[in-house]
């Protein structure tokens, strides 16, 4: 642990669990810099409103953290935290660390589905689940903010999928191969133009995607996270 000298008030021991509520951080940060960062003002609970209430104080020293970092690992999503010591350790020491991810994140699980066989991985309800946690939705509870996020879900689960079939593909039947092709475009699609040969006319189907307020819903009443 890069952090291992300073005397804080306790060991991390989960690092998405212990940095999720930005107290330690800032109990960090206190050792270099204590007249801005004055431990009484923090709260060292789980709840949410600690944890933005935490980071709030934080991102008000001007700290240039990344703001996906710091909500990553406000929701504990896989690989925030881990960037999030790098980046304290490079602030702190002026030093970065040669394993430091440099590439975006989307803290998601992919590199762990990407290990499992085709049939054991996630479906997209369970991406969905996984990666837009209840905490993400009372944190940021616009409707149309958390369509967005789980649209985007959807189409990157959609687009890994696709990805998969092109390195492993699989014989299908005519008829089923071009159910699943049809299936795909409706997903991807908020329009879809079908043909009808018995009728001149192109019939134009809408497809709707309300169905962020379903996983909403689901999300709030499980209280997945």
């Amino acid at each position: 642990m890069a952090y291992s000298h300073l005397d804080l008030s306790f060991f991390p021991k989960n690092v998405h669990r212990d940095f999720s509520n930005g107290y330690i951080v800032a109990e960090i940060f206190s050792w270099y810099f204590p007249r801005d960062f004055q431990m009484h003002s923090y709260d060292n609970g789980a709840s949410l409103a600690a944890k933005l209430s935490n980071w709030s104080q934080i991102e008000r020293q001007n700290i240039s953290l990344l703001k996906d970092v710091i909500d990553g690992t406000v929701h504990c999503k896989p690989g925030a935290a881990e960037l999030l010591v790098q980046e304290i350790y490079t602030i702190l020491t002026n030093r970065r660390i040669q394993t430091i991810q440099r590439v975006e994140q989307d803290f998601t699980d992919k590199a762990y589905q990407d290990q499992l066989p085709m049939v054991a991985r996630a479906t997209a309800s369970v991406a969905i689940k996984s990666i837009l946690s209840l905490s993400d939705v009372i944190a940021e509870p616009n409707i149309i903010t958390n369509q967005r996020k789980v649209l985007a879900i959807i189409h990157r689960h959609i687009e890994q999928r696709k990805e998969e079939r092109t390195q492993d593909p699989i014989e299908l039947p005519p008829l089923l191969a071009h159910q699943s092709e049809l299936n795909l475009q409706m997903n991807t699609s908020q329009r879809l133009s079908l043909h009808f040969p018995d009728q001149e006319a192109q019939r134009t189907i809408e497809i709707d995607f309300f169905i962020t307020l379903d996983v909403i819903h689901c999300l709030l009443i499980t209280g997945v996270t």
